[in-house]
């Protein structure tokens, strides 16, 4: 009121002032008491507006700040963080988190992030105290001039206040909410305390928190290692971040990045050479892979644990660190040897089509994408590619952002002559990257017909697992095959017989008769025969062993007391699957899982001893409190002296036996195969003096592998690939020597058939 009064008086006082000269003779007394009472009202009024205006804000200020946050939270307020999973030399395996988001302290940003950020979103940061008036004023001045949000005004603290405590809407109240908070945060906080809380909680995209997340997620670095260039496009994400997505927009990006760029150089935080280096240099990323890609089932072992005990909230949200006994390059050599195993063997069977075809399926060419794609692509790795064109000479196949040629070599296999015979445009192929050049990349053609592998390895002192591969793809198939899946195990269960028979007195040189044999049980006559068909009189058990003889294997069965006596044995062996007592169990009739069977083998190298497969070393919280911290657990099954033996028994199985080709790795090595009755499942579980392994091949459901598929054929050449690289920086290990045996009565006794039911047979 008191701003139109002056403005209704104003022209007129001035327009005296010019046209009338001066008057000196004093006014009348009515005009000075007039004057006078113009003033007290003016005063009266302007009394009256101000205590309005103040009353309306204190009332604004009540209503808004009833709800209001307590600052004092940000005292301890500890973010959802990622609970990382690391290998045992401490790099990330594997993740799990509601927000991907990596904590910082603030010397962990560098100076170019700092100054890229604050020249951006706040250039008065340092100054201000948590509200730039000016900045707010401007606008504000730029909306009505627009007509839009033009321009925001939230400084940093703002910004910060808003992400932690209070909703995206756009009002008034949450503005005013906004401000009052920030103006608290201020009083409380130092301005580097504000810049690494904002640091650490911004979003950034893709799900990624925070500046270190960030560079993490686009480059695959640490923060304090980003370029200039690398700075500013993080720098410009918090506005949009998914406008200015590198990843979904790479030329709004790039825009915005060196925008960032411009702004610095204004500033005097760069040089114009820097700059203009800066804005010269192309949009590279390095977008970090899923790191639970590297070993997601035993990440997934990892989680339903860590869930179980401390619950999902804790795991998801509380930034745990999991020191896990998984090792990186044996993980990715066991992925390796697991693939390329299984595609030998598709191969070795021939091409049998039965392609999807994306087009038949109502998918479109130009836009399908396949989950394979996501990951990332680099040489040796398989992947589900998209046929794109076929002519009579070659099929261009497209895979990500990258194509490639198959041509008469790559078909060659498959006994094609010319693509045309049998790809058309949209089926989907299975194919190996053999290398990468964009739309002159090279792929094998591979094919994929439902069968599965399995690996596990463990250390034999400490048990950790060192590898796991629970199947050929974890995206297309959860199921956990190392750990879930009991199959026939084959001949690879005799040793627990001739550790029976070693126990009991007997040694690697008595002989038993391979001999045609019936055993009279109560289902009726039992007749066995070895794998193939033939009989080799009397031989040692070193011998029968060694050559996975069935019958021998029966026979020595009833000498040590029967198959109870046998199952009693692998129980010790820490075998909890059930188990029938009826003979064709000795052959390998019973449904085991890779897991028992591995860990069981490492009584062999132990002198006696069994180890307890771990997982987990250790669990500390966010401030590095250990929560859990686990050591080897060990049980003694056998003597050491039977061990031993044992275990030159089964170093016989390498040197002359079944598992023979193993031998070409020239390396102390112990093992048995195993193959199931119609070879549906093919084994191979192997030692060194420091590492054990097992592998398993079949399909999900019980069908045959086909003609001689037998453990040495289609698990060895799997566990000998593993095993080259894991056993690399071990070439002077060795197995002790086994003592002296020498036998007692037990070899002298009459064969007794033992009573048994069912008909598998076993190599």
């Amino acid at each position: 009121m008191l701003f139109n009064a002056i403005l209704c008086v104003a022209p007129t006082a001035m327009k005296r002032d010019v046209e009338e000269p001066p008057i000196v003779t004093t006014p009348p007394a009515e005009a000075r008491d007039g004057g006078r009472r113009f003033v007290g009202n003016a005063l009266f009024v302007l009394l009256i507006a101000v205590a309005a205006v103040a009353g309306a804000l204190s009332g604004l200020l009540l209503v808004y700040s009833t709800d209001l946050p307590q600052v004092t939270e940000l005292e301890h307020f500890r973010p959802s963080t990622i609970t990382q999973l690391y290998d045992d030399q401490e790099r990330v395996i594997g993740q799990f988190s509601l927000q991907r988001r990596v904590i910082d302290s603030y010397d962990d940003f560098p100076k170019v992030l700092r100054d890229a950020l604050i020249s951006t979103e706040d250039k008065e940061f340092a100054e201000h105290w948590g509200v730039d008036i000016w900045r707010v004023f401007g606008a504000a001045w730029r909306d009505i001039l627009l007509d839009s949000r033009a321009q925001g005004a939230s400084t940093l603290t703002m910004q910060l206040s808003r992400n932690l405590f209070l909703s995206p809407d756009r009002n008034f109240r949450r503005k005013m909410q906004e401000v009052m908070l920030a103006i608290q945060i201020e009083r409380r906080f130092t301005k580097p305390q504000i810049f690494i809380l904002y640091a650490n909680q911004i979003y950034l995209g893709h799900g990624v928190y925070g500046f270190e997340a960030g560079a993490n997620f686009y480059f695959s670095k640490k923060a304090k290692d980003l370029t200039l260039e690398e700075a500013a496009v993080l720098a410009g994400l918090p506005k949009a971040p998914n406008a200015y997505s590198p990843i979904n927009n790479p030329e709004r990006a790039l825009r915005r990045r060196n925008l960032v760029i411009n702004n610095m150089l204004e500033d005097g935080k760069i040089t114009t050479a820097e700059a203009q280096r800066a804005k010269n240099a192309p949009l590279r990323l390095n977008v970090q892979s899923e790191p639970n890609d590297i070993a997601p089932y035993f990440v997934e072992e990892i989680r339903q644990y860590l869930e179980k005990k401390y619950g999902t909230e804790e795991v998801h949200e509380a930034g745990l660190r999991v020191y896990t006994s998984l090792n990186l390059e044996m993980q990715r050599a066991a992925q390796q040897a697991v693939r390329d195993g299984l595609a030998a063997y598709e191969r070795r069977h021939g091409w049998k089509g039965n392609l999807l075809n994306v087009i038949a399926n109502g998918d479109s060419l130009a836009t399908y994408r396949h989950v394979d794609w996501d990951g990332t692509i680099v040489p040796d790795t398989y992947v589900h590619a998209l046929v794109t064109e076929v002519d009579p000479q070659s099929a261009t196949v497209k895979f990500g952002s990258y194509e490639a040629r198959l041509g008469p070599l790559e078909i060659k296999w498959t006994r094609y002559t010319s693509p045309q015979q049998f790809l058309t445009r949209g089926d989907l192929v299975y194919v190996k990257v053999i290398a990468l050049n964009g739309r002159d990349s090279r792929v094998s053609l591979e094919q994929e017909s439902g069968v599965q592998g399995a690996l596990l390895a463990l250390d034999n002192s400490t048990g950790d697992v060192k590898a796991m591969v629970g199947g050929r793809d974890f995206q297309e198939s959860k199921f956990n095959r190392a750990v879930q899946a009991e199959r026939q195990v084959g001949s690879s269960f005799k040793p627990y017989i001739y550790t029976a028979a070693i126990d009991q007195g007997l040694t690697p040189d008595d002989t038993v008769l391979d001999a045609p044999v019936t055993f009279n049980t109560s289902s009726g006559p039992y007749t066995p025969h070895n794998y193939d068909g033939k009989f080799e009189g009397v031989i040692t058990f070193r011998h029968a062993l060694a050559e996975s003889r069935n019958i021998p294997a029966l026979k020595v069965t009833e000498r040590v007391g029967g198959i109870k006596t046998v199952i009693e044995y692998a129980r010790k062996f820490g075998i909890t699957s059930p188990m029938p007592a009826y003979l064709p169990v000795a052959l390998g009739a019973a449904d085991i899982t890779l897991a028992e069977q591995t860990a069981a083998f490492t009584t062999f190298p132990n002198d006696g001893v069994r180890v307890t497969p771990r997982y987990i070393r250790k669990v500390t919280d966010y401030d590095g409190r250990v929560l859990e911290e686990n050591y080897p657990e060990v049980k003694d099954v056998v003597s050491a002296r039977t061990a031993r033996i044992m275990t030159g028994m089964l170093r016989e199985v390498v040197l002359h036996g079944t598992g023979y080709a193993a031998s070409k790795l020239k390396h102390p090595l112990g093992g048995k195969t195993g193959t199931t009755n119609d070879f549906t499942d093919a084994w191979f579980v192997g030692f060194s003096p420091s590492l054990t392994c097992g592998v398993w091949v079949g399909f999900d459901e019980k069908k045959t592998l086909g003609n001689k598929e037998t453990g040495a054929a289609a698990a060895l050449p799997i566990w000998m690939d593993f095993m080259r690289v894991a056993l690399q920086g071990r070439e002077s290990e060795d197995f002790p020597a086994p003592p002296p045996a020498t036998s007692n009565a037990v070899a002298q006794k009459a064969d007794t058939p033992e009573p048994a039911a069912g008909d598998t047979e076993a190599h």
